[in-house]
């Protein structure tokens, strides 16, 4: 059998390693500089003439993470390479997936276009915004569910089911939601909300009953946590005993902390699908990582074994 190997861009190298670790191998060994005029150089220093090679990068901002990306795939591809699989953690783009307007991209669309034209054989990728995106190219694409962590993370929580509530911040996050409510058997409850503005929304409704209740807020991102705190204020409005926040990706832009700061959230779960620097790490924040998904992927996929019987438990 061909052998494995695993880079890591730089986006995101501590989860690659964590990946490696979880496979007992080592990451491959990858030269990526930057020059002065912001130009990416790639270079591979070890042969992977043949090899099965899996490239770990997470396509979040700055944008030259997904140049980068494409860079490592075609010098793979260039350097015969027998199968190169992207492995997205988190897909940057996700949630430009559709024309919502005259004159403007599918970005999420573009994205795929840059690493298939490149030569990539396969893509690997968590929790996407939009799973219909999976349909926008003709090459395998395994999607992973962070679930298979956050789940156990939830149940050290001591939760009662029955005085637990999972609350859905939007419509969007709805099928998610009622997926961790059903495998938890805790109540579900839903907010409809109206985004007047990117990054900008007001609620409008709210499903449920949250009174007297421990709430857990699940989304797949928390970005500028607009919406996750406006679903925090609207649980304690309603009368919630505690409230609780976990999502896979913690984007964590611009306000993000400073409003999560001063949520009246107790404690907030995330995955390390993106690196979370010091200075955006606080006392109530857990992060839980998902290598053990992605290296359990990785093998069966090496070894041609069905990924999706990861799933059925």
């Amino acid at each position: 059998m061909k052998d494995l190997k695993i880079f890591s861009g730089r986006s995101n190298p501590e989860l690659a390693r964590k990946i490696a670790d979880s496979m007992n191998c080592a990451l491959g060994d990858i030269s990526i500089r930057t020059f002065a005029d912001d130009e990416i150089w790639v270079k591979y220093e070890e042969n992977i003439r043949g090899h099965d090679v899996f490239l770990v990068q997470s396509t979040n901002g700055p944008a030259e993470n997904i140049i980068e990306l494409a860079l490592m795939v075609d010098a793979a591809v260039r350097a015969s390479a027998d199968r190169v699989t992207v492995v997205i953690p988190y897909y940057g783009y996700g949630r430009q997936d559709r024309k919502d307007q005259p004159r403007v991209p599918i970005s999420s669309r573009v994205m795929l276009d840059i690493f298939t034209a490149m030569g990539a054989n396969r893509i690997i990728t968590m929790d996407l915004h939009s799973t219909q995106i999976q349909g926008f190219v003709k090459i395998p694409f395994d999607h992973l569910y962070s679930r298979m962590v956050l789940l156990d993370a939830i149940a050290e929580q001591n939760l009662d089911p029955e005085e637990t509530v999972v609350l859905a911040p939007d419509i969007g996050s709805a099928g998610m939601s009622q997926a961790y409510a059903k495998r938890l058997n805790m109540h579900f409850a839903l907010i409809d909300k109206r985004r007047y503005a990117p990054n900008k929304a007001e609620i409008s409704h709210l499903i449920g009953d949250l009174k007297d209740k421990d709430v857990l807020i699940v989304d797949d991102m928390i970005d500028t946590a607009g919406t996750t705190v406006n679903a925090a204020n609207a649980a304690k409005k309603e009368g919630a005993k505690s409230t609780m926040a976990v999502a896979t990706h913690g984007l964590l832009s611009g306000p993000a902390i400073k409003r999560l700061k001063n949520a009246p959230i107790e404690k907030i779960i995330l995955t390390d699908t993106i690196h979370i620097p010091k200075e955006k790490r606080m006392g109530n924040m857990e992060i839980i990582t998902v290598s053990k998904i992605f290296g359990e992927a990785i093998n069966r996929i090496h070894n041609g074994e069905s990924v999706s019987a990861l799933f059925e438990f």
